[in-house]
């Protein structure tokens, strides 16, 4: 076909690993990096939330978001990627990779400051601002989240395909670590200027004023990543592809591969105009459906049952910390310890399995194969997730040994290890020879994100049960 005879597209399939390789690598990566950190930055900062807006007096233990509250602070964003990746995605085909990674780039920034600059005179008005923000900034990652995996697909050679796509999202891993560095660094740097009792020593003394600037920090620091990212994104010339076969400049796309390769590629013009609609049928043609079905329904559906439970996992992990004693009980802290010590928490977990998690796969993807991987992958999160189920409600923690909340601890690490081996680049390397390549991928991660939302549907009714189950108790306990 004159697709597959483009000299441009033959020379980038066939390209040594060059150093433009690792350049497309971080610049589209940090945008995952991005992504990440503005996802879950938020789960470091929702109890100190509580304490700042939801406080009662005379209560026994620190303010909380109601469960209604948690979840929209949580789970807002991702109803936003669920816009964003529909309509970047289609724009993306309209006006080229590169200017639509840039917008959301920009959205990403201003919305990630705004979050940080939630205003209002109560509780209501500052969370509803916060969630008005964090839809906007979801709505940004859901455009960017596609568009870096698809630049890197159309960057990369057939025989490293499969590790750069996974280099790129293993930058999701340090995304995450970093949102529990500067969380500590923040709340650590905030801990000695402004030091407070424990909350049972003071209940209002336990929440200092300046706990207000902590979390508007953290949540505006993902602004950083972004802003150091985008004058490398822009200088990214177009990707060679979707130049050639879908805006039909030929000759433009050979001189940018020319200048990225430094060979002399031929511009080839005729062919592209000439070219037979051998591949052009749509992405749910009947066409399609018989070539690739499988393959789509494949990664969408990994990639959404993957995403029920690790999402939702990494969001309320704080409180699985908090049931095996690996933090103490609220009332025990001040405000900006809390966040100092989950911070701490999530962070060692990122360092110890999320990254390595990534890496792995990164580094053994072309040499065991997608589906291995991924079959290796759901079978030990399957296992570590059953082991960890199976023994987490039925200790009671404060009186079991050190040795056994170190192993509950062990196999939520293994667990996150086992989940970060990506299901979703199992198939993907069928697609990346398609005109459809992007609009494949857009609709492999809106499922994903389909996952992460039902994922935080689940926490969201198991714990508003349990709040009606306390309240329940303790009303038995008054009239009794």
């Amino acid at each position: 076909m004159a697709k597959d005879n483009l000299q441009v597209l033959n020379a980038l399939d066939v390209a040594k690993t060059q150093w433009y390789h690792f350049t497309a690598i971080v610049i589209a990566g940090m945008g995952f990096f991005t992504d990440a950190y503005d996802l879950f930055c938020i789960s470091l900062v929702t109890k100190l939330l509580g304490r700042l807006y939801y406080h009662h007096e005379g209560a026994a233990k620190p303010g909380t978001l109601p469960p209604n509250v948690s979840a929209a602070v949580n789970g807002v964003a991702f109803c936003g990627t669920l816009a964003g990746q529909l309509f970047f995605g289609w724009l993306g085909d309209k006006m080229g990779r590169k200017k639509v990674y840039g917008m959301t780039l920009m959205i990403m920034v201003i919305c990630s400051i705004a979050s940080g600059l939630s205003f209002g005179h109560d509780a209501n008005g500052v969370i509803a601002t916060l969630c008005f923000f964090r839809f906007w900034l979801g709505f940004g990652i859901g455009g960017d989240y596609p568009l870096s995996a698809t630049i890197m697909s159309e960057y990369a050679n057939k025989k490293t395909r499969g590790a750069f796509i996974a280099a790129v999202f293993a930058m999701q891993g340090f995304g995450i670590l970093a949102g529990g560095m500067v969380a500590i660094i923040v709340s650590a740097a905030f801990k000695a200027k402004y030091p407070a009792p424990a909350y049972q020593d003071g209940a209002v003394a336990s929440t200092v004023p300046q706990a207000d600037y902590v979390w508007r920090i953290i949540l505006m620091f993902g602004a950083v990543p972004a802003l150091l990212t985008y004058y490398w994104r822009m200088k990214m010339p177009e990707t060679a592809r979707y130049t050639a076969l879908v805006a039909k400049n030929a000759k433009q796309a050979a001189a940018d591969m020319s200048r990225v390769l430094q060979v002399d590629l031929e511009a080839e013009q005729e062919k592209v105009e000439n070219k037979e609609p051998g591949n052009d049928f749509g992405l749910f043609s009947k066409r399609f459906a018989r070539r690739h079905g499988l393959h789509l329904l494949g990664t969408t559906s990994t990639w959404f049952l993957l995403d029920i439970a690790f999402y939702s996992q990494n969001l309320f992990q704080k409180d699985i910390f908090s049931a095996i004693g690996w933090i103490p009980a609220a009332k025990t802290m001040n405000a900006i310890e809390e966040v100092y010590r989950i911070a701490r928490a999530q962070t060692l977990i990122a360092l110890c399995s999320t990254v390595p998690g990534y890496w792995f796969t990164v580094a053994f993807i072309d040499r065991i194969g997608r589906f291995a991987i991924q079959l290796m992958g759901f079978f030990f999160m399957t296992v570590f997730m059953f082991a960890f189920s199976y023994s987490l409600p039925s200790l009671d923690f404060k009186r079991e040994p050190n040795w056994v909340r170190h192993h509950v601890f062990a196999n939520l690490l293994f667990s996150q290890i086992s989940g970060r081996t990506p299901p979703r680049l199992s198939c993907r390397r069928r697609f990346s020879q398609q005109d459809y390549v992007r609009r494949a991928m857009v609709y492999q991660q809106h499922l994903g994100r389909q996952g992460r939302l039902w994922g935080h549907l689940v926490s969201y009714m198991r714990l508003r049960a349990r709040t009606r189950q306390r309240e329940m108790k303790g009303i038995h306990l008054v009239l009794g």
